[in-house]
């Protein structure tokens, strides 16, 4: 079975988005540049928060790693936790190689080594990023529209319509003919079964707004750590990780959404940061983001054993 590819038209429109979003960022960091000249900003190096924010964030990949796997049980396939850990993790480096369809291609690959059908492994992970979109565009609504008011007030009835239109997104990832309908459009040929069990769904939604907040809660203990006295609170802090992690998503084709994370995170943070702390702040994310993931898939990469199908 063939992983969903993304098509070129897709792919050019992800391309357009991105350039998009950088240059409304830039010519939005160009309207402070006066401001951000003359602005000091103090920062610094705690390694408390800083080994905190790493710690949750590892943690919150643990908890996906866990829905993959329910997911997964949820179609009828079993998979122990340190082989799905392995394939998540390495197969989660497939987003630094341009298109995009290489994480999702080497998740099948290693998990049909392991005696898990191709075709579960990539419907479950489908199935979780829509999820895990659906989720993120109502936790931002939830926690990011301060931040979009304080810079754009007309925006308001837009992110609400995109809270409900993703409530709405999520709630139909519930409905079983749903699914099927948009795994086979994608391209994605199912078993027998046809969808996963609706708790395994459940526990995928719920693990994936924990997530979020896990990940902002991670971005805030950051800011502490490089930025004393900083402002930034927890809701904010979520907000801006959300959103940030959104549009590089739907940057279709650029790796890891380099840049395009940055240049939305600075845009929402600068009202509250100033816009050098929120450059700062987006630079060092962006390191400990990559420490974070390829120190989980460090130890599968020294130790390339292969991964076995016993489940617990």
């Amino acid at each position: 079975m063939r992983p969903p590819m993304r098509k070129a038209p897709l792919r050019a429109l992800g391309w357009a988005f991105a350039i998009v979003v950088v240059i409304f960022a830039s010519r939005s960091v160009a309207a402070n540049w006066v401001r951000l000249r003359a602005q000091p900003v103090e920062w610094t190096l705690r390694p408390l928060p800083i080994v905190g924010a790493l710690v949750l964030t590892w943690a919150m990949y643990a908890l996906l790693v866990q829905a993959w796997r329910v997911m997964l049980a949820g179609w009828g396939e079993r998979l122990a936790p340190l082989p799905a850990a392995r394939i998540w993790t390495l197969s989660s480096l497939g987003k630094y190689i341009p298109g995009q369809v290489w994480a999702i291609a080497g998740m099948a690959v290693m998990a049909q080594r392991a005696g898990i059908a191709a075709w579960a492994a990539t419907a479950s992970s489908v199935l979780l990023q829509g999820l895990a979109v659906g989720t993120g565009a109502v936790v931002l609504g939830l926690t990011g529209l301060s931040l979009l008011d304080a810079s754009y007030p007309w925006i308001r009835a837009a992110v609400l319509l995109l809270v409900v239109a993703s409530a709405a997104g999520v709630l139909l990832m519930l409905w079983p003919p749903f699914v099927r309908r948009a795994l086979g459009l994608l391209r994605v040929q199912v078993g027998e079964r046809g969808t996963p069990r609706l708790p395994a769904v459940l526990f995928g939604l719920a693990a994936n707004v924990v997530a979020w907040l896990g990940y902002g809660a991670a971005l805030w203990l950051l800011a502490r750590g490089v930025l004393p006295g900083t402002r930034l609170e927890l809701p904010q802090a979520i907000g801006g990780l959300v959103a940030s992690y959104l549009a590089g998503f739907l940057a279709l084709g650029v790796p890891a959404g380099v840049f395009v994370r940055e240049a939305v995170f600075i845009t929402m943070m600068q009202s509250i940061l100033g816009p050098v702390a929120a450059l700062v702040l987006a630079l060092v994310a962006r390191l400990v983001a990559t420490a974070a993931e390829f120190g989980a898939a460090a130890p599968f990469l020294i130790h390339r054993g292969e991964s076995t199908r016993v489940a617990t």
